[in-house]
């Protein structure tokens, strides 16, 4: 899966990886930023994802796409399309460009609007990245759990650098009997959760 990334994803990968570093280091306003995952969580989702069972793929905010490429390398090799979810005008038009640009309208699908609304019609999902605004991670786990599968795995970013805002959610996930979790250090901490 590593060993051989097509070269138009890895040549957008460093575009956005050199957008993500230049606004982090002027200061950028927080909004306005990609806020994006760093290049070893990504190789974490794409591993994981890669784990998952058969069933629905989906992404919880995705930005400019740079996550999604990560995921999708795990989606060629399962034969499944990853479904990611925007509302932010700015990031769907990076998105789209960022799926055009590595030729991956096939694998990914990107869905723009209120992710609430879409996640209810979801059945089946055998693994899930959140990675949005970190007021509706609770209902996005709330909304997303009953509806995976065995084995299926939810993914949730900013564990660690925003514990406190997320610690309802986190403490929800670590004692739910439906699910084994923990927290990964890596990155900005990742929830990892597999349901039982």
């Amino acid at each position: 899966m590593f060993h051989n990334i097509p070269e138009l994803v890895k040549k957008r990968m460093h575009f956005l990886e050199n957008i993500d570093s230049r606004d982090r280091e002027d200061g950028t306003p927080r909004m306005q930023r990609l806020r994006q995952i760093p290049p070893e969580t990504g190789k974490f989702l794409s591993l994981l994802a890669a784990s998952a069972p058969k069933g629905e793929f989906i992404e919880i905010g995705t930005s400019a796409g740079y996550s999604s490429l990560w995921i999708a390398l795990a989606c060629q090799i399962h034969g499944v399309k990853l479904k990611t979810h925007e509302i932010l005008e700015s990031k769907i038009k990076l998105a789209k460009e960022t799926i055009k640009f590595t030729k991956m309208e096939e694998i990914i699908e990107l869905i723009e609007g209120d992710v609430i609304k879409f996640l209810k019609n979801y059945k089946n999902i055998s693994f899930c990245f959140l990675d949005a605004e970190k007021e509706i991670y609770e209902e996005c786990y709330d909304l997303v759990i009953p509806k995976m599968n065995r084995g299926g795995l939810l993914v949730a970013d900013n564990a660690i650098n925003h514990y406190e805002t997320l610690k309802p959610m986190i403490d929800k996930a670590l004692k739910d009997s439906r699910v084994d979790s923990m927290i990964v250090p890596i990155g900005k901490g990742e929830l990892l959760c597999r349901k039982n």
